[in-house]
């Protein structure tokens, strides 16, 4: 019975996917909202299935973060290399992409087209290399008297630093549950479609760290314009972290 139930899952995995598992993440690569990409869907399809799947491919292309930015550590891209003894046994070693000597010893007599070039997939954005987490953070607090409107703060930043390393932290599944009436405050100041996509994703009920897209920079600086930005943006790149509290 459990490897029916099994089965049935997965095949019913398997028929969603290509019925609008890849129509949802296309449709969310172009900004559309969840429930934009409701309306576009040719096969009915949950709502609730539509904001899963497009959280999990946020989550898996970098868009949003679990972890706060910068502290990850980026796993290290390795080959595997055939090498023969005096006796012609073959075996294999794990080498890191780019180093002269390997790094461990991975047995004997597998085939070769098994285990040989990169296994690891690729770094998150979010995530940082051993070498990055050594350099310090340069904190700054954002003053409008400084830096002008946070708009135009964020946007220089992301053009300098790289729109794929930069994110903002964002709060809104702690907010819904904990401060439902303010969090409608905060959404009344947002724009009809960005109101809607933030309506629309089913945030954590924890901190999580949302990519500084242009979506973003105007849905931050529409709640900061109002009173209700407290956060963070980090900026991988230039390893920089910019408090934002309330305007006055």
């Amino acid at each position: 019975m459990e490897n029916q139930n099994y089965f049935n899952q997965a095949l019913s995995n398997f028929m969603f996917d290509v019925a609008s598992g890849g129509a949802i993440r296309h449709l969310a690569d172009l900004g559309y909202t969840v429930d934009q990409i409701r309306k576009h869907l040719d096969f009915p399809t949950p709502y609730d299935r539509i904001q899963k799947t497009v959280w999990e491919h946020f989550v898996q292309t970098g868009v949003i973060c679990l972890e706060e930015p910068g502290i990850g550590v980026k796993p290290e891209e390795y080959e595997y290399v055939t090498e023969y003894d005096s006796y012609g046994r073959k075996s294999f070693r794990r080498v890191a992409k780019g180093a002269g000597k390997p790094d461990t010893f991975e047995g004997v007599g597998r085939s070769p087209g098994k285990n040989q070039g990169i296994s690891s997939g690729a770094a998150s954005p979010g995530s940082a290399s051993s070498e990055e987490r050594r350099r310090p953070w340069r904190e700054e607090i954002f003053l409008p008297s400084k830096a002008g409107s946070l708009a135009s703060c964020l946007a220089e930043r992301c053009a300098a630093n790289g729109e794929e390393t930069a994110y903002i932290s964002c709060d809104f599944g702690l907010k819904g549950q904990r401060e439902a009436e303010r969090f409608q405050k905060a959404l009344a100041l947002l724009e009809v479609g960005d109101r809607e996509y933030v309506l629309g994703l089913p945030w954590e009920r924890r901190m999580v760290y949302h990519r500084l897209d242009q979506r973003m920079r105007r849905i931050a600086a529409c709640l900061y314009e109002g009173g209700e930005l407290e956060g963070v943006c980090y900026f991988l790149s230039r390893r920089e972290r910019l408090k934002v509290t309330p305007s006055p």
